[in-house]
């Protein structure tokens, strides 16, 4: 069990979450942020130690490393929109991978035991031949994005580092994951968040969809980030593993399942803004492998994920 962890962009969705479980189970937490825009974590600031610091400045992050010296970081911080990335490829790739080799370079660096956990995502595996079966490690990666590209460089950039210089680095692709706190740019949130509006009267009855037929593999980020825990403790560093539920759901699927939760009847109007230049129709997660290493499997169920989530903006959204 580690005694202290450092979580980049634990002011992001998954990073606070995480960092609920990790203080949960009495471990020391810090956290990189690079700016003011904490109120995921406002609720955590007296439990835990936060350091500003841009993952692209190496100085910085060299000295953030030395004082904390971590038994464990998990790498959250990042690009992560997919849409958003076509307009920005250029910030993608400088982001997500040059923000990570700063890391791996500090570690090498400092001569730290470090073990790292790195998160890369399902879309690294873009369009599969066979969308109706589910996808495993072995599945040729076909990216559709420059955000799909840049985790690819992710995740074989610790693949390489693991390699030549022997750091104690975990990949794992996890599938989508959901639940409150999640980015309002992204559709199933969006989703929630209109709902929540439309319900206090501050939006007219309709709410704006993109894509709605692009079927993926949901799960609840309660069960992702504990599944970020086990990875790493049990996970074994240069592999990587797939981590989802194994059944996918269309958006149309989900967005009825918050329409029954909503106090209002609402209708659905197509925003063309919102749809991706190329979307993949569908993908399934194979997760036996990490099964198999460490014996998660996903609990909380859909339902409760998405009143969760529209419960959140309930709470966020002023009359």
């Amino acid at each position: 069990m580690p005694k202290k962890v450092l979580i980049t962009g634990i002011a992001g969705f998954a990073g606070s979450h995480l960092a609920e479980y990790l203080l949960s189970q009495k471990i020391q937490v810090s956290g990189i942020v690079k700016d003011d825009q904490i109120a995921n974590i406002s609720h955590l600031q007296k439990k835990i130690v936060l350091h500003r610091c841009d993952l692209l400045n190496p100085d910085k992050i060299l000295d953030v490393l030395e004082k904390i010296k971590p038994d464990v970081v998990f790498h959250l911080a990042g690009f992560t929109i997919p849409r958003l990335s076509y307009d920005a490829p250029e910030d993608v790739f400088r982001i997500n991978v040059f923000g990570q080799i700063n890391i791996f370079e500090a570690i090498r660096n400092l001569k730290l035991q470090t073990k790292v956990l790195i998160v890369g995502s399902s879309e690294e595996y873009g369009i599969v031949k066979n969308p109706k079966r589910p996808v495993n490690e072995d599945e040729p990666l076909n990216p559709v994005s420059p955000y799909a590209v840049s985790k690819i460089a992710q995740d074989f950039s610790a693949l390489a580092y693991f390699h030549t210089y022997g750091l104690p680095i975990v990949r794992i692709r996890p599938f989508p994951h959901l639940g409150p706190r999640l980015d309002e740019r992204l559709a199933v949130s969006s989703f929630a968040k209109q709902i929540a509006q439309i319900e206090k009267g501050i939006q007219e009855r309709v709410i704006k969809v993109g894509n709605l037929k692009a079927k993926r593999d949901f799960c609840d980020v309660r069960d992702m980030v504990y599944a970020y825990f086990l990875a790493s403790l049990r996970c074994q560093p240069g592999e990587v593993y797939n981590v989802g539920s194994g059944k996918s759901y269309s958006l149309l699927q989900i967005l009825e399942i918050l329409l029954s939760l909503a106090k209002v009847k609402i209708k659905i109007e197509e925003d063309q803004s919102l749809f991706r230049p190329i979307d993949v129709p569908e993908i399934i997660c194979d997760s036996k492998k990490f099964q198999k290493a460490i014996g998660w499997r996903p609990k909380i169920k859909i339902e409760k994920t998405l009143k969760d989530t529209l419960d959140y903006w309930r709470g966020r959204i002023n009359d």
